[in-house]
């Protein structure tokens, strides 16, 4: 095994946010040496890292040169040179979870494909080059109302996804190349986090539950554990596993699903890096999932992935009507609550719906959790200077 503490091996992160500010935590507490590329000057990551450099993740060379400087490569953020990681890797570079991997989680067409493919549970879909042809096919009746509709690259927290219920629904949306998804009637949305090592070590999270906002379509809280059956979570952690094996990924997988009115389980989408469904690790879990993130990456042996105690995770976005220096408003009658942490992510700028920060409350009640989730909700406001 490579000396990875307290040496010169040097562990590359591309994309300098949250996820990899989180994931600093845990590779500061190992003291492994850490660079991060990052197209922001402001970028969060800047102040853990051991150096920071800036530069845009979409460019082979700023990439390819990066990635050379390093002794092994992650990444926190799907949006990078796929070709660069190839020719890195092709050089003898470890680049974890792989550019295979990424490029058939990179584009949603590709990603539904591939679970068509290995006959996973998903929405029937298709997918179209442009709006055009998606135009053609509702005329032809070939496709009807409603569906959803998404965005094959470039979408995140909701964006890049709209729910079509009549033609008017379509004009405002992009001339992409796009998938139409079948509108799939559900009880809960879900996730699991998988964990894969080098040498094939997998460990399951147990299920989060996602409520979420109604208009930004962004998850407004994670319930862990989910409130539903026990066969059901089993059957989510199973497929989780599933799809783990198909991508054959190394690091964390965040398995995101649908559980149908016939309790079924379709598979949504994936993320291949640690997740929002995966934050209330840090406080309820054994171990947190960009620990989890971090041994699977460098082949240590996996953490024990159970839970400590219930976690909710309410995340802190922008106030609408609110762009500018952030204030978080009421920040230390929400840390007065019991079982309650602020996790700041160092964003200065707020906007409205930004993920500027996200709060876990733990409890041995979920319920009593749930309670003082919608508190907090209610009490802190991410707004900005001018406005207050």
């Amino acid at each position: 095994m490579a000396n990875y503490f307290s040496s010169n091996f040097t562990l590359g992160i591309l994309g300098g946010g949250q996820l990899g500010k989180m994931m600093l935590y845990e590779t500061r507490k190992y003291d492994i040496k850490t660079a991060v590329l990052d197209p922001s000057a402001e970028a969060p990551c800047r102040i853990a890292c051991d150096s920071f450099e800036q530069g845009d993740l979409m460019d082979f060379d700023t990439v390819y040169g990066f990635g050379k400087k390093v002794d092994l490569l992650t990444f926190e953020i799907e949006n990078v040179n796929v070709e660069a990681l190839k020719k890195l890797e092709s050089e003898g570079k470890k680049v974890y979870p792989s550019s295979e991997t990424l490029q058939k989680i990179q584009n949603k067409g590709i990603q539904k494909q591939f679970y068509k493919d290995h006959r996973i549970p998903t929405a029937a879909f298709r997918v179209f080059q442009n709006k055009n042809l998606l135009n053609e096919a509702i005329v032809r009746k070939e496709l009807h109302f409603p569906f959803v509709w998404k965005s094959c690259t470039g979408g995140y927290d909701g964006k890049g996804v709209s729910i079509v219920r009549d033609a008017e629904d379509i004009i405002p949306l992009p001339d992409v190349e796009c998938l139409a998804e079948k509108l799939i009637p559900f009880k809960n949305e879900l996730a699991v986090i998988v964990a894969r090592s080098p040498s094939g070590e997998v460990k399951t999270y147990p299920v989060v539950e996602m409520e979420f906002h109604p208009e930004a379509n962004q998850v407004e809280y994670v319930i862990c554990p989910a409130r539903i059956d026990e066969a059901v979570a089993k059957k989510a952690r199973e497929v989780a596993k599933n799809v783990s094996e198909a991508f054959k990924h190394v690091g964390l997988l965040a398995v995101e699903m649908f559980q149908t009115n016939e309790d079924e389980i379709i598979v949504n989408e994936v993320a291949p890096r640690p997740h929002n469904s995966g934050h209330h690790t840090i406080e309820s879990s054994y171990t947190n999932q960009f620990e989890q993130h971090i041994r699977a990456i460098l082949d240590l042996p996996l953490g024990k992935t159970e839970s400590k105690v219930g976690g909710i995770m309410v995340n802190l976005v922008g106030a609408e009507g609110h762009t500018g220096e952030v204030v978080y408003k009421n920040i230390e009658k929400i840390m007065a609550m019991e079982g309650v942490t602020p996790h700041i992510y160092g964003k200065k700028e707020t906007r409205p719906f930004r993920k500027m920060g996200h709060v876990t409350i733990v409890n041995e009640d979920i319920s009593k959790a749930r309670k003082i989730a919608a508190e907090v909700k209610k009490t802190i406001h991410v707004i900005s200077k001018n406005d207050q």
